[in-house]
């Protein structure tokens, strides 16, 4: 279970700065929620940890070793052994359920891959749809066969930007408990995007609530809602009143 660190991150996108100085050491084997209205940064932690991206300024380190620094990256994202649930999931329209979650297992060449894929299915309550199309999905479905395709793969570190976005409350519960249950099993450090501080107080073991490109506060739930941060207070406040 490795320990992810970001030390001193500025990153932009031409003019716009979208961290500043961020530094943040993410617990190994938890799960930390990146709390934020959008455009606050929280998906370029994301990005930058995975290798898509690297910083202009500052270290991105997997477990001590520096994968990225100063515009550089040094380790490839292949070699970082990330699973990235992308908040549009990009599944193959014209594989199966089985396909889809296969794919990567085929491209590693791994063993038993039939029985990997099912075992992945059963523990998402899936696996009755092995032989479906995308097409044939509920939306919740498609969100759980997403996630197992990145499990499957037994990732050290797991990103998530947003997967759970449009699922009505009860289904949320309801992946992120089968998603818990693998995290338990597999022992993966999370980092998980949302808006949503219910669902990051249901969620994260640690949140960190960010605000354009800095953390404001960063806890358990019970230290997020005891902030005297006025941002984080306003942010709290905000989506009680909308909900």
């Amino acid at each position: 279970m490795p320990e992810i660190t970001l030390e001193h991150i500025t990153h932009h996108y031409g003019d716009k700065e979208v961290l500043k100085d961020f530094s943040f050491a993410f617990k190994p084997g938890k799960t930390s929620c990146l709390l934020g209205s959008s455009g606050c940064g929280k998906t370029t932690v994301l990005r930058l940890i995975a290798g898509l991206e690297s910083p202009k300024d500052g270290i991105v380190k997997i477990d001590g070793a520096t994968v990225s620094k100063n515009g550089e990256i040094t380790v490839p994202p292949h070699k970082r052994n990330i699973g990235f649930v992308f908040q549009d999931l990009a599944l193959w329209p014209h594989f199966t359920v089985y396909d889809n979650v296969a794919f990567g297992l085929k491209e590693k060449r791994e063993r038993n891959i039939k029985k990997k894929v099912s075992d992945i299915l059963d523990l998402f309550g899936i696996s009755d749809k092995i032989r479906k199309y995308p097409h044939q999905l509920s939306g919740g479905q498609k969100q759980m066969v997403a996630i197992a395709r990145s499990l499957v793969l037994q990732p050290e570190i797991l990103l998530m930007d947003e997967p759970l976005a449009n699922i009505d409350t009860h289904l949320k519960e309801n992946i992120l408990a089968h998603l818990k249950t693998v995290q338990r099993q597999q022992r993966f450090t999370m980092l998980y995007v949302t808006h949503d501080h219910e669902e990051a107080f249901h969620t994260g073991d640690h949140i960190l609530v960010m605000n354009a490109g800095k953390i404001e506060a960063a806890g358990t739930k019970e230290e997020i809602c005891n902030s005297t941060s006025k941002y984080v207070k306003s942010f709290l406040k905000l989506y009680t009143d909308e909900n």
